[in-house]
């Protein structure tokens, strides 16, 4: 028996308070467990454990042993995790969650990418706009464009994204540019109407966060309808920057308000939690991190 397995022994009988308990914990036999405890006794030269028929309880030497070895042999135990997990080649399924908009023009690159470096995994990629929990779902990491509330997941940051406020050409040659988020009002704002907070733009004014109510003749339930109103000249809208960066690049919008652009939205990958998590979630994280560096998100 490895030195190890008698210290994982010793652990297991403290905590779980009985030979027999720490021999079904471990999934040991009772002898097993007894005979590692009793050879770490013998080595350390010190009564560790006081044995009733029962049930176990430390003495003061075992008390401070234990408090000494604990934190050890889960290190260990962890190292040794890593070490595997790094030696694994990336196999199996590999279950994603992302936003609609997100997943084909940022994800699916890499997915590809990552499919051909790794032939051995398969790739369900799940799109959707909800917070989807991914226990329930399934998943095995998701992609989020968002503040994050505190949760049992283990995350990675891959950047931030800009919010901005577009207009046509034409329409800023018929009806002038704001210079401040309040002029918003006496403009034809685009609005997505899919809640009730739809006509609520945030803006940073003199350094303090601000929401400003819009609204205007047309509004629409999709993003795509609301980017083709504003590319038509019907008003003004706000979006992500990567949204409608192919559409500026093109010269069909022009940006406003650029000094008043609310705070950037964290996008993060996350993942059950899990200090080393499997070798298809973490290559597959690794990858990503990379790819969007490239692209300035």
């Amino acid at each position: 028996m490895s030195r190890l397995a008698d210290l994982e022994a010793f652990v297991a009988v403290v905590e779980q308070g009985s030979l027999t308990d720490a021999a079904r914990h471990l999934r040991r036999s009772l002898q097993a467990v007894s005979r590692s405890l009793a050879s770490l006794e013998s080595d350390v030269g010190v009564q560790l454990v006081h044995r009733t028929t029962r049930q176990c309880s430390t003495s003061e030497a075992g008390q401070d042993f234990y408090e000494r070895v604990k934190p050890a042999v889960a290190e260990i135990r962890e190292a040794e995790l890593e070490a595997n997990n790094r030696r694994s080649e990336p196999s199996g399924i590999l279950r994603i969650g992302a936003p609609v908009q997100f997943g084909p023009q940022f994800l699916v690159p890499v997915i590809a990418e990552y499919m051909r470096t790794f032939p051995g995994v398969e790739v369900d990629l799940q799109l959707s706009d909800a917070l989807t929990d991914l226990s329930s779902a399934g998943l095995d990491l998701v992609v989020r464009i968002a503040e994050l509330p505190d949760s049992g997941l283990q995350g990675r940051r891959l950047g931030a994204l800009r919010r901005v406020v577009f207009g046509a050409p034409a329409y800023f040659e018929r009806h002038g540019r704001p210079t401040h988020p309040a002029e918003l009002r006496q403009h034809s704002c685009i609005v997505r109407a899919v809640d009730q907070r739809s006509g609520q733009w945030p803006f940073l004014i003199d350094g303090k966060p601000r929401m400003i109510t819009v609204g205007g003749p047309f509004r629409a339930n999709t993003i795509a309808a609301v980017y083709s109103a504003v590319t038509h000249g019907l008003g003004i809208g706000f979006s992500p920057l990567w949204q409608v960066r192919h559409l500026l690049d093109d010269g069909k919008v022009e940006l406003v308000l650029g000094e008043f652009e609310p705070k950037p939205v964290p996008i993060h990958v996350l993942w059950q939690e899990n200090r080393f998590p499997p070798a298809k979630v973490r290559a597959f994280v690794d990858l990503l991190a990379a790819r969007l560096k490239l692209t300035g998100l």
